[in-house]
């Protein structure tokens, strides 16, 4: 490769193309591939470059906790989790049609493992993704710099075509950190795609944002196009000791949340929960 070229080429900002183009002119030379062919090959060489690099950067402002491949889940281990219903929502056409979704469960089953591969799809897919536990969420909105840069953090969340907000329900929320979501969710309705995780019934949500009317608002909103996936059985990082009983066995009420400030439902006796097509089905068992 000349210099002139070389220059071109680094000027142009072509380094795929740069860094192929030594092995497509002997390829080219060596099929006798006509100008149109080499010239083809060699931007599609680019293309792949710039789109790996695109990807690598929305991998990276999406903010996962774990970067995971629905490859690595081991389905086996929970009959209860459909394959089917999660390659569908791995082809992300509830993210182009701006639907939700919802994951509902006991610690340990997946919720956050499943929403992470999906959102690393979404994001192969061309899609904006952003990732924040609810913890994420109420620091975000909740310090004091953010309060006085309010739009634009919320800017933040409404920007991306799907949001993901893991770990609902490990957690009371402080009150307006559950006007905040409720902002996100009215906004982000029949506009962009959220899918949630959570661990309690919905019955609950009312309990742990502290409002009513919110938690009222933002369920009417979110689940008008949301498909709810319920997964039970033991935690998965607990299938190699036998011995430990999930907690979600030691009671036939509802567990708490599991998070420090939380506690536990007056109720003892757990409520129905939905079922995937919105329904009742038979008692969670959390």
């Amino acid at each position: 490769m000349n210099q002139g070229l070389t220059d071109a080429i680094r000027q142009l900002h072509l380094s795929g193309l740069g860094r192929s183009l030594d092995v497509r002119l002997s390829e080219a030379a060596g099929n006798h591939l006509s100008h149109e062919q080499f010239l083809e090959l060699v931007l599609r060489d680019e293309l792949a470059v710039r789109c790996s690099r695109q990807v690598e950067r929305r991998v990276k402002a999406a903010m996962f906790r774990q970067t995971k491949s629905l490859d690595e889940f081991d389905f086996a281990f929970n009959p209860s989790i459909k394959r089917k219903q999660v390659s569908d929502l791995a082809t992300c056409q509830f993210v182009a049609r701006k639907a939700d979704v919802l994951f509902l469960g006991p610690p340990g089953v997946g919720k956050s493992f499943l929403v992470q591969a999906i959102g690393g799809q979404a994001i192969k897919c061309g899609f904006v993704v952003l990732y924040r536990s609810i913890f994420d969420l109420a620091r975000d909105f909740l310090h004091e710099e953010a309060a006085l840069q309010q739009d634009k953090m919320l800017a933040r969340y409404l920007k991306p075509d799907l949001l993901i907000i893991d770990d609902m329900g490990m957690k009371q929320l402080p009150r307006r950190s559950g006007e905040c979501l409720l902002e996100i969710i009215m906004r982000r309705h029949e506009n962009r795609s959220t899918m949630m995780t959570s661990n309690r019934p919905l019955e609950d949500w009312a309990k742990l944002i502290g409002d009513v009317p919110a938690a009222t608002a933002i369920l009417d909103r979110f689940l008008q196009h949301a498909q709810i996936i319920t997964i039970t059985g033991r935690s998965y990082r607990l299938k190699d000791h036998p011995r430990v009983e999930h907690p979600a066995a030691k009671s036939k009420g509802r567990p708490s949340a599991g998070g420090e400030d939380s506690s536990p439902p007056e109720d003892t006796n757990a409520p129905p929960a939905l079922s995937s097509e919105g329904g009742s089905s038979e008692q969670a068992k959390r």
